[in-house]
């Protein structure tokens, strides 16, 4: 028997030669080798939350399903209702298993009064691929585009003076919507979603045609290429949850903050389970008293001292200057004056729970 390592296999995006030519630090993140950072953590956010900067989101699934949402199962397996959304828009949601964990969090685009685009995670197109060939009936049509779509990410409250300069016109659309449009003569969907917390759009193109639009638009200089490290530390500052850590098949959405997302009017997969059981416990935000930062898997602790949650994301913000940090905490658990601890007994930091955004005044919705 070999005891020399398994070869890890990843995935590749388009881009992959064109992040090692720029230096990038290249990483295996959800079975794809990813840019981790080109520069550093701190120069990177610094252009993200003043300038513009540029990510490869190719990694992401994209799922293309025609068919009236009803009839043909798609809007069951959505928690939220889909069926009414109008042409050109874009609604966030999850898509639960029976015991009502999250199978994923997605992004439902509604391109024709019966043709959806659906974004999941990287890590999970295989698996929700099969959950949705497996609820949608033979009144819809399902395929699965993701690697045929490349996807790009222009954040930065300077992104739309750069994009408007490829793609005139992109500065009508209004927020979790998107419109097809040209750019370079290539055919995109470009939406404005956003991930950071700032203005920001998305750029859905043809595989082969990525490596064009995104040299062209490094091409200009107001325009850096940012990795997954600092889209980490953003989506913290504003509290998004991430799968495989606020969000997995045995965490309740309700658990996980999702309330708004979730349409208990309509019947979806996992709903009875979901509103039949109590939560026992809660999503939490804090900060720490220190730049001490918090990391995943260390323990939440009260002024006594006891194990009362679990950290779930944790990172350094350059915009509080502390450490921040995500997790659940034990419904009961009760805190003095929100104060609470994190590590474990022998190296602990104070923290305080705190309201949701970390990061306020962004321009998202500029």
């Amino acid at each position: 028997m070999s005891l020399l390592p398994t070869e890890i296999s990843f995935h590749h995006t388009p881009l992959e030669d064109e992040h090692i030519a720029l230096g990038a630090k290249m990483v295996g993140f959800g079975g794809w080798f990813m840019p981790l950072q080109y520069e550093n953590i701190i120069s990177e956010w610094e252009y993200n939350r003043k300038k513009v900067s540029i990510f490869d989101c190719s990694h992401m699934g994209e799922f293309i399903i025609k068919g009236e949402a009803v009839i043909g199962g798609l809007d069951r397996i959505v928690t939220q209702t889909i069926a009414d959304m109008p042409l050109k828009t874009c609604r966030y949601g999850a898509m639960l298993n029976d015991s009502g964990g999250v199978i994923d969090d997605l992004i439902v685009y509604r391109k024709a009064p019966q043709e959806w685009m659906i974004v999941v995670n990287a890590a999970n197109i295989e698996k929700a691929a099969r959950h949705f060939r497996a609820h949608l009936n033979h009144n819809a049509h399902f395929e699965d585009i993701s690697f045929k779509t490349a996807k790009l990410d222009l954040q930065g409250p300077q992104s739309r003076d750069v994009l408007k300069i490829f793609a005139p016109g992109v500065e009508k659309l209004n927020y979790y919507t998107f419109d097809q449009f040209q750019i370079l003569g290539i055919p995109c969907l470009i939406s404005r979603t956003g991930y950071t917390g700032e203005l920001g759009y998305e750029i859905y193109c043809p595989w082969e045609k990525c490596k064009e639009i995104w040299k062209s638009i490094l091409n200009n200089d107001t325009v850096k290429p940012t990795g997954l490290g600092v889209r980490d530390v953003l989506r913290v500052e504003m509290c998004y949850s991430l799968y495989g850590h606020e969000l997995e098949e045995n965490i309740s959405p309700l658990e996980a903050g999702l309330e708004k997302f979730i349409d208990e009017q309509k019947e979806f997969i996992g709903r009875r389970a979901i509103l039949s059981r109590q939560p026992l416990r809660r999503i939490v935000y804090f900060v720490s008293a220190s730049r001490k930062s918090p990391r995943a898997g260390h323990k939440i602790l009260d002024d006594q001292g006891q194990d009362i949650g679990e950290v779930t994301s944790g990172t350094f913000s350059p915009a509080l200057e502390k450490g921040i940090g995500i997790g659940f905490m034990n419904i009961m658990a009760k805190t003095v004056e929100n104060k609470i601890f994190f590590g474990d007994q022998k190296n602990k930091a104070a923290a305080s729970v705190v309201q949701r955004p970390f990061y306020k005044g962004g321009s998202l919705k500029a």
